[in-house]
């Protein structure tokens, strides 16, 4: 069994897993900052809604698709310029992580405008015949209503920049996608590669069977 590992350095292994959770962290922390409210004002202001501004939704859905259809690994690339401005680097950790939020926050922001949508529309009205202020009906009926769906919105996104931590090793953003391309692929390590798929696969793993018992827990059906 040590013969199939010999390239193997748990230590290398353990710095680029930390790497990947503080890139996934930081970036679903901003991700949610920027994406419920995108995702709200997306839903309040559409077609017989709360504040139904067609012009201004016309917009915002724009901007979400056009974010949303350019690969991530071409976002990286055209976001240096304003990765350096923001972060003063466009390297490691701390580079990846304004592409990341930029890829993630517009998807999150659609899949929020979708679960907002499932919520019946019978509670909004009548908090509106209760004199409720179109802020109080958000905060008090609508996101309350819509919170398993968008906690299970907030897991699709995570384990989506899953996905984008590995393709940011390619530009040296570090984490298991930067292991896996420098050393599984460019050295043709395979037991490098494989440890690091696997390691990939638990953690979207674990970030599924967090995100359905939070579903449950706050599931009101």
């Amino acid at each position: 069994m040590s013969a199939l590992i010999t390239n193997l350095n748990w230590a290398d292994i353990g710095i680029a897993g930390l790497q990947t959770l503080i890139m996934l962290g930081a970036a679903m922390v901003f991700t949610i900052i920027l994406g419920l409210p995108l995702g709200i004002a997306l839903f309040v202001t559409g077609k017989d809604q709360l504040f139904a501004r067609p012009r201004l939704h016309g917009a915002l859905s724009f901007l979400v698709n056009v974010l949303r259809s350019v690969p991530f690994i071409i976002l990286l690339i055209v976001m240096i310029p304003l990765t350096l401005a923001l972060v003063g680097t466009s390297l490691g950790v701390q580079g990846a992580i304004p592409p990341l939020v930029v890829g993630a926050a517009p998807f999150y922001a659609r899949l929020v405008e979708n679960a907002l949508r499932e919520v019946d529309r019978g509670v909004l009205e009548a908090m509106q015949a209760m004199g409720a202020t179109p802020r109080q009906i958000v905060q008090r009926a609508l996101l309350p209503e819509a919170t398993p769906g968008l906690i299970a919105a907030a897991t699709v996104t995570a384990i989506a920049l899953v996905s984008y931590t590995a393709m940011a090793g390619v530009v040296g953003a570090g984490g298991l996608g930067d292991l896996a391309v420098r050393f599984g692929y460019q050295r043709f390590q395979t037991d490098v590669m494989v440890v690091t798929v696997l390691l990939l696969l638990g953690l979207v793993q674990a970030v599924q069977a967090l995100g359905d018992a939070m579903v449950a827990r706050f599931s009101r059906r």
